[in-house]
């Protein structure tokens, strides 16, 4: 290959690794794109301090078992909405966690809601639920569209599993992009629960 034909390949590079390193680098301590106000702390959470949060977009539609459900009827309590699937190991490894604090909390006006994505079927998720002892319920949201209604940069639909914590009046507190312990759970939800 001459000199002259490398330079096209050289440059295609050199601006692909250039996009590379902006993406990695947009976002800073806000957590990325939009004009979310998140915060990110050290644990890998962000938050959003009482007086700037946004209110979490309407979130109703079908169950994964066929019921309806509307998240906005939890307003007054702290919602744990977590985004997972059941092909999606880190969410597997996280859902005996998720359950613990669920029902260590649901008597502290704490409600958890799932919303299962990328699952092409019901039974799938279903039997996620089953294995793992879920009892709270998800909808199911097989293309991503109850994700895309919150405000850009809330969630990123690739970070499956992705986790936000509402607050009482229905604004976004906190989340997390990435898989939680249930000490990390408790720790994210601790702040949101304290406030009056």
């Amino acid at each position: 290959m001459s000199a002259a034909s490398r330079a096209p390949l050289t440059l295609t590079g050199a601006a692909v690794a250039a996009l590379l390193l902006s993406a990695c680098g947009s976002g800073g301590t806000s957590g990325g794109g939009g004009n979310t106000n998140f915060v990110m702390g050290e644990d890998g959470i962000s938050t959003v301090e009482q007086g700037e949060r946004t209110a979490a977009p309407d979130l109703s539609g079908g169950t994964i078992d066929g019921k309806q459900l509307d998240v906005a009827s939890y307003q007054g309590k702290v919602v744990v909405l977590n985004v997972w699937g059941s092909w999606c190991a880190p969410c597997r490894a996280e859902a005996p966690g998720f359950e613990t604090v669920y029902k260590d909390l649901k008597g502290q006006g704490v409600q958890f809601v799932g919303i299962n994505t990328r699952d092409t079927s019901t039974k799938n998720a279903l039997a996620f639920e089953k294995q793992y002892g879920v009892t709270y319920p998800s909808l199911y949201d097989p293309t991503g569209k109850l994700m895309l209604r919150f405000e850009k940069g809330t969630l990123n639909p690739q970070a499956i599993p992705s986790t936000l914590v509402i607050d009482r009046d229905g604004k976004v507190a906190a989340r997390s992009l990435a898989a939680l312990s249930e000490d990390k759970l408790r720790k994210m939800l601790a702040p949101v629960l304290a406030e009056k």
